[in-house]
Protein backbone atom coordinates (compact mmCIF):
# COMPACT_ATOMS: atom_id res chain seq x y z
CA UNK A 1 0.00 0.00 0.00
CA UNK A 2 1.04 3.59 -0.64
CA UNK A 3 0.84 6.03 2.27
CA UNK A 4 -2.52 7.40 1.02
CA UNK A 5 -3.98 4.67 -1.19
CA UNK A 6 -4.58 0.92 -1.06
CA UNK A 7 -4.41 -1.55 -3.91
CA UNK A 8 -7.98 -2.83 -3.95
CA UNK A 9 -11.23 -2.72 -1.99
CA UNK A 10 -14.29 -4.91 -2.52
CA UNK A 11 -17.94 -3.97 -2.01
CA UNK A 12 -20.65 -6.63 -1.78
CA UNK A 13 -24.14 -5.28 -2.44
CA UNK A 14 -25.56 -3.14 -5.23
CA UNK A 15 -28.40 -1.60 -3.22
CA UNK A 16 -28.64 2.02 -2.10
CA UNK A 17 -26.01 1.75 0.64
CA UNK A 18 -23.64 -0.37 -1.45
CA UNK A 19 -23.88 2.16 -4.27
CA UNK A 20 -23.23 5.06 -1.89
CA UNK A 21 -20.19 3.31 -0.39
CA UNK A 22 -18.77 2.46 -3.81
CA UNK A 23 -19.34 6.00 -5.11
CA UNK A 24 -17.57 7.47 -2.06
CA UNK A 25 -14.60 5.16 -2.65
CA UNK A 26 -14.37 6.18 -6.31
CA UNK A 27 -14.80 9.91 -5.62
CA UNK A 28 -12.14 9.83 -2.90
CA UNK A 29 -9.59 7.97 -5.03
CA UNK A 30 -9.15 5.63 -2.07
CA UNK A 31 -7.80 2.61 -3.94
CA UNK A 32 -6.42 1.65 -7.33
CA UNK A 33 -9.13 -0.96 -7.92
CA UNK A 34 -12.72 -1.35 -6.72
CA UNK A 35 -14.22 -4.82 -7.07
CA UNK A 36 -18.03 -4.90 -6.84
CA UNK A 37 -20.19 -7.97 -6.35
CA UNK A 38 -23.92 -8.49 -5.99
CA UNK A 39 -26.56 -11.24 -6.08
CA UNK A 40 -26.22 -11.43 -9.86
CA UNK A 41 -23.35 -10.64 -12.19
CA UNK A 42 -25.66 -8.34 -14.18
CA UNK A 43 -26.30 -6.18 -11.10
CA UNK A 44 -22.58 -5.98 -10.38
CA UNK A 45 -21.79 -5.15 -14.01
CA UNK A 46 -24.38 -2.36 -14.10
CA UNK A 47 -23.01 -0.86 -10.91
CA UNK A 48 -19.42 -1.08 -12.16
CA UNK A 49 -20.38 0.62 -15.43
CA UNK A 50 -22.11 3.45 -13.56
CA UNK A 51 -19.05 3.89 -11.34
CA UNK A 52 -16.83 3.91 -14.41
CA UNK A 53 -18.86 6.84 -15.76
CA UNK A 54 -18.21 8.61 -12.46
CA UNK A 55 -14.51 7.82 -12.70
CA UNK A 56 -14.30 9.35 -16.16
CA UNK A 57 -16.20 12.47 -15.11
CA UNK A 58 -14.17 13.11 -11.98
CA UNK A 59 -10.75 11.92 -13.13
CA UNK A 60 -10.62 9.39 -10.31
CA UNK A 61 -7.75 6.85 -10.42
CA UNK A 62 -10.03 4.08 -9.11
CA UNK A 63 -10.75 1.29 -11.62
CA UNK A 64 -14.16 -0.32 -10.89
CA UNK A 65 -14.98 -3.82 -12.14
CA UNK A 66 -17.66 -6.49 -11.60
CA UNK A 67 -16.78 -9.78 -9.90
CA UNK A 68 -18.15 -12.74 -8.03
CA UNK A 69 -18.00 -12.36 -4.25
CA UNK A 70 -15.38 -15.14 -4.01
CA UNK A 71 -13.01 -13.04 -6.14
CA UNK A 72 -12.82 -10.38 -3.43
CA UNK A 73 -10.34 -12.43 -1.38
CA UNK A 74 -7.59 -10.58 -3.27
CA UNK A 75 -8.69 -7.22 -1.79
CA UNK A 76 -7.10 -5.41 1.13
CA UNK A 77 -10.59 -4.80 2.56
CA UNK A 78 -14.17 -5.87 1.89
CA UNK A 79 -17.33 -3.91 2.70
CA UNK A 80 -20.49 -5.99 3.14
CA UNK A 81 -23.63 -4.00 2.36
CA UNK A 82 -26.04 -6.71 1.26
CA UNK A 83 -29.75 -6.37 2.00
CA UNK A 84 -32.23 -9.12 1.19
CA UNK A 85 -35.63 -7.99 -0.10
CA UNK A 86 -38.17 -8.21 2.73
CA UNK A 87 -41.01 -6.21 4.26
CA UNK A 88 -40.17 -4.85 7.69
CA UNK A 89 -43.36 -4.54 9.71
CA UNK A 90 -41.71 -3.55 12.98
CA UNK A 91 -42.56 -0.24 14.61
CA UNK A 92 -40.04 -0.71 17.43
CA UNK A 93 -36.57 -2.25 17.31
CA UNK A 94 -36.82 -1.67 13.57
CA UNK A 95 -33.29 -2.75 12.65
CA UNK A 96 -33.89 -6.18 14.22
CA UNK A 97 -36.57 -6.75 11.60
CA UNK A 98 -33.95 -7.74 9.05
CA UNK A 99 -32.29 -10.47 11.12
CA UNK A 100 -34.03 -13.55 9.71
CA UNK A 101 -34.07 -12.17 6.15
CA UNK A 102 -30.43 -11.06 5.96
CA UNK A 103 -28.82 -13.89 7.94
CA UNK A 104 -28.77 -16.47 5.10
CA UNK A 105 -26.96 -14.04 2.78
CA UNK A 106 -24.42 -13.20 5.48
CA UNK A 107 -23.85 -16.89 6.27
CA UNK A 108 -23.32 -17.64 2.58
CA UNK A 109 -20.77 -14.84 2.29
CA UNK A 110 -19.03 -16.06 5.42
CA UNK A 111 -18.68 -19.53 3.92
CA UNK A 112 -17.53 -18.10 0.58
CA UNK A 113 -14.88 -15.86 2.18
CA UNK A 114 -13.80 -18.31 4.88
CA UNK A 115 -10.25 -17.63 6.03
CA UNK A 116 -9.97 -14.22 4.36
CA UNK A 117 -7.21 -12.34 6.19
CA UNK A 118 -7.96 -8.74 5.22
CA UNK A 119 -10.29 -6.25 6.89
CA UNK A 120 -14.07 -6.70 6.66
CA UNK A 121 -16.53 -3.90 7.44
CA UNK A 122 -20.17 -4.90 7.85
CA UNK A 123 -22.96 -2.41 7.10
CA UNK A 124 -25.93 -4.83 6.92
CA UNK A 125 -28.58 -4.56 9.66
CA UNK A 126 -29.13 -5.64 12.34
CA UNK A 127 -25.51 -4.67 12.30
CA UNK A 128 -24.17 -6.13 15.55
CA UNK A 129 -25.76 -9.54 14.86
CA UNK A 130 -24.68 -9.63 11.22
CA UNK A 131 -21.11 -8.65 12.13
CA UNK A 132 -20.87 -11.49 14.63
CA UNK A 133 -22.53 -13.95 12.27
CA UNK A 134 -20.10 -13.16 9.47
CA UNK A 135 -17.08 -13.29 11.80
CA UNK A 136 -18.02 -16.63 13.33
CA UNK A 137 -18.97 -18.18 9.99
CA UNK A 138 -15.92 -16.96 8.08
CA UNK A 139 -13.31 -17.16 10.87
CA UNK A 140 -11.86 -13.95 9.44
CA UNK A 141 -9.64 -12.29 12.07
CA UNK A 142 -10.50 -8.64 11.30
CA UNK A 143 -14.25 -8.08 11.16
CA UNK A 144 -15.89 -4.85 12.34
CA UNK A 145 -19.35 -3.28 12.15
CA UNK A 146 -19.69 0.46 11.55
CA UNK A 147 -23.00 1.16 13.37
CA UNK A 148 -21.77 2.77 16.59
CA UNK A 149 -19.44 5.00 14.61
CA UNK A 150 -22.41 6.40 12.72
CA UNK A 151 -24.37 6.74 15.99
CA UNK A 152 -21.48 8.62 17.59
CA UNK A 153 -21.23 11.03 14.65
CA UNK A 154 -24.96 11.74 14.93
CA UNK A 155 -24.62 12.25 18.67
CA UNK A 156 -21.84 14.80 18.30
CA UNK A 157 -23.75 16.69 15.62
CA UNK A 158 -26.95 16.69 17.68
CA UNK A 159 -25.24 17.79 20.89
CA UNK A 160 -23.31 20.51 19.07
CA UNK A 161 -26.55 21.92 17.71
CA UNK A 162 -28.34 21.74 21.05
CA UNK A 163 -25.44 23.44 22.87
CA UNK A 164 -24.73 25.83 19.99
CA UNK A 165 -21.07 24.84 19.64
CA UNK A 166 -19.00 23.49 16.76
CA UNK A 167 -19.26 19.75 16.24
CA UNK A 168 -15.46 19.51 16.28
CA UNK A 169 -15.51 20.72 19.89
CA UNK A 170 -17.60 17.76 21.06
CA UNK A 171 -15.90 14.57 22.21
CA UNK A 172 -18.29 11.77 23.13
CA UNK A 173 -19.30 8.24 22.21
CA UNK A 174 -22.37 6.13 21.59
CA UNK A 175 -21.66 2.45 22.20
CA UNK A 176 -23.51 -0.83 22.70
CA UNK A 177 -26.15 -1.82 20.18
CA UNK A 178 -26.68 -0.06 16.87
CA UNK A 179 -30.35 0.26 17.67
CA UNK A 180 -32.56 0.80 20.68
CA UNK A 181 -29.91 -0.58 23.04
CA UNK A 182 -27.47 2.21 22.19
CA UNK A 183 -25.64 3.71 25.18
CA UNK A 184 -24.96 7.45 25.15
CA UNK A 185 -21.75 7.98 27.15
CA UNK A 186 -22.92 11.30 28.56
CA UNK A 187 -20.84 11.13 31.74
CA UNK A 188 -17.56 11.24 29.79
CA UNK A 189 -18.66 13.67 27.05
CA UNK A 190 -16.71 16.93 26.84
CA UNK A 191 -16.93 20.17 24.90
CA UNK A 192 -13.60 21.85 24.24
CA UNK A 193 -12.08 19.39 26.68
CA UNK A 194 -14.41 20.34 29.53
CA UNK A 195 -17.19 18.22 31.10
CA UNK A 196 -20.67 19.23 29.99
CA UNK A 197 -24.25 18.65 31.12
CA UNK A 198 -25.77 16.61 28.31
CA UNK A 199 -29.52 17.14 27.74
CA UNK A 200 -30.02 13.39 27.47
CA UNK A 201 -33.79 13.39 26.94
CA UNK A 202 -33.49 15.77 23.98
CA UNK A 203 -30.49 13.92 22.56
CA UNK A 204 -32.19 10.53 22.74
CA UNK A 205 -35.40 11.91 21.23
CA UNK A 206 -33.50 13.33 18.27
CA UNK A 207 -31.43 10.19 17.75
CA UNK A 208 -34.59 8.04 17.80
CA UNK A 209 -36.26 10.15 15.14
CA UNK A 210 -33.30 10.11 12.73
CA UNK A 211 -34.16 8.18 9.54
CA UNK A 212 -33.48 4.45 9.82
CA UNK A 213 -32.49 3.94 6.17
CA UNK A 214 -29.56 6.13 5.28
CA UNK A 215 -26.95 6.11 2.53
CA UNK A 216 -24.42 8.93 2.72
CA UNK A 217 -23.82 8.62 6.47
CA UNK A 218 -22.83 4.94 6.31
CA UNK A 219 -20.68 5.64 3.25
CA UNK A 220 -18.79 8.35 5.12
CA UNK A 221 -18.37 6.08 8.15
CA UNK A 222 -17.00 3.30 5.94
CA UNK A 223 -14.49 5.57 4.22
CA UNK A 224 -13.24 7.04 7.50
CA UNK A 225 -13.06 3.61 9.15
CA UNK A 226 -11.13 2.10 6.26
CA UNK A 227 -8.45 4.75 6.73
CA UNK A 228 -8.02 3.66 10.36
CA UNK A 229 -8.30 -0.09 9.89
CA UNK A 230 -5.89 -0.14 6.95
CA UNK A 231 -3.29 1.97 8.73
CA UNK A 232 -3.58 5.12 6.59
CA UNK A 233 -4.44 7.20 9.67
CA UNK A 234 -4.44 6.67 13.43
CA UNK A 235 -7.36 7.44 15.68
CA UNK A 236 -10.46 6.19 17.47
CA UNK A 237 -13.49 4.57 15.86
CA UNK A 238 -16.59 3.17 17.58
CA UNK A 239 -17.05 -0.24 15.95
CA UNK A 240 -18.79 -3.53 16.61
CA UNK A 241 -16.17 -5.91 17.97
CA UNK A 242 -15.87 -8.61 20.67
CA UNK A 243 -16.32 -7.28 24.22
CA UNK A 244 -16.99 -9.25 27.41
CA UNK A 245 -17.89 -12.30 25.33
CA UNK A 246 -20.42 -10.41 23.20
CA UNK A 247 -20.24 -8.42 19.97
CA UNK A 248 -21.28 -4.79 20.32
CA UNK A 249 -20.09 -1.27 19.61
CA UNK A 250 -17.04 -0.05 21.53
CA UNK A 251 -14.37 2.60 20.88
CA UNK A 252 -11.22 1.15 19.35
CA UNK A 253 -7.96 3.08 19.10
CA UNK A 254 -6.15 2.24 15.85
CA UNK A 255 -2.38 2.65 15.58
CA UNK A 256 -0.88 1.56 12.26
CA UNK A 257 -4.07 -0.41 11.65
CA UNK A 258 -4.00 -2.35 14.94
CA UNK A 259 -6.97 -1.86 17.31
CA UNK A 260 -6.99 -1.61 21.08
CA UNK A 261 -10.25 -1.19 23.04
CA UNK A 262 -10.41 2.17 24.80
CA UNK A 263 -13.77 2.43 26.52
CA UNK A 264 -14.42 5.67 28.40
CA UNK A 265 -15.21 5.59 32.10
CA UNK A 266 -18.90 4.75 32.47
CA UNK A 267 -21.16 5.74 35.31
CA UNK A 268 -23.28 3.01 36.94
CA UNK A 269 -26.28 3.71 34.73
CA UNK A 270 -24.25 3.55 31.51
CA UNK A 271 -22.51 0.37 32.61
CA UNK A 272 -25.89 -1.19 33.36
CA UNK A 273 -27.17 -0.16 29.91
CA UNK A 274 -24.10 -1.65 28.23
CA UNK A 275 -24.61 -4.93 30.11
CA UNK A 276 -28.27 -4.95 29.08
CA UNK A 277 -27.32 -4.32 25.44
CA UNK A 278 -24.93 -7.26 25.57
CA UNK A 279 -27.60 -9.55 27.02
CA UNK A 280 -30.13 -8.44 24.40
CA UNK A 281 -27.72 -9.02 21.51
CA UNK A 282 -26.52 -12.35 22.90
CA UNK A 283 -30.09 -13.61 23.28
CA UNK A 284 -31.04 -12.46 19.79
CA UNK A 285 -27.92 -14.05 18.31
CA UNK A 286 -28.58 -17.38 20.00
CA UNK A 287 -32.14 -17.36 18.63
CA UNK A 288 -30.81 -16.49 15.16
CA UNK A 289 -28.38 -19.41 15.19
CA UNK A 290 -31.19 -21.81 16.09
CA UNK A 291 -33.49 -20.53 13.36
Amino acid sequence: MTPDRVGSVGVVGAGAVGQAVAAALVASGFSRRLLVASRTRDQAAAMAADLDDMRQSTGSPVQPSAHEAADLVSCHAIVIAVRTAFTNTRTTDVRMGGAAANAPAIRALGEMLRGYEGTVLVVTNPLDLMTRLFAETSHCPRVFGIGSNLDSARYRLTLARLLQVKAEAVDGHVIGEHGEGAVVCASSTTVNGQPVAVPLAEVRAELRTRPGRTRSGPAGAVLSTLRKTLGLADGIKELTAPHRGDWLGIPLRFTAGEPIACLPALDSGEDHQLTAAGIKLRTAYQALRLS
